[in-house]
């Protein structure tokens, strides 16, 4: 009875090891996409800040957006997203009335700046169960425009 029993932790492990190491790299994944999230969350807010008194600049605007946080190869904990890459973070700005101080058909002129990032995703299979390799993660900020004054 005893050498039947030998190998059975051996087995155990063997079927539990990839279960648990699959929800340790799904939590690291996660974690990380909450993370770019925020970094998104911020830069979207910069563009809709700077936006608030230049609405006209969309091109500064952008780049406000794109630089909030320089990506650094040797920092220690760099951002997981490249902002100034454009083939995997777009910035979208939207006018919401005119483009100065003021109401317009009864609502106060603002900005709104869209951030939309494409998290690719690293755990094994998880592509495959949601259809695809990347989830689109978007960040929205919208402010009021404060200046110029509307003539």
């Amino acid at each position: 009875m005893l050498n039947q029993e030998k190998g059975q932790s051996l087995i155990e492990l063997a079927i539990s090891l990839p279960v648990i190491l699959l929800i340790l790299l799904g939590t690291i994944d996660f974690g990380m996409a909450l993370f770019s999230y925020s970094i998104l969350r911020d830069a979207a807010q910069e563009g809709a800040l700077y936006g608030s008194f230049n609405p006209s600049n969309k091109p500064e605007i952008e780049n406000r957006a794109r630089n909030i946080l320089p990506r650094s190869d040797e920092a220690v904990f760099s951002s997981p997203v490249d902002l100034r890459n454009t083939s995997f973070v777009q910035v979208k700005i939207d006018i919401l009335g005119d483009d100065c101080q003021g109401i317009t058909r009864g609502v106060a002129n603002s900005i709104r700046v869209n951030v939309i990032y494409q998290y690719p995703i690293l755990m094994p299979l998880a592509g495959n169960i949601i259809g695809s390799d990347t989830i689109s993660l978007t960040a929205s900020a919208t402010n009021v425009i404060l200046q110029p004054p509307c003539p």
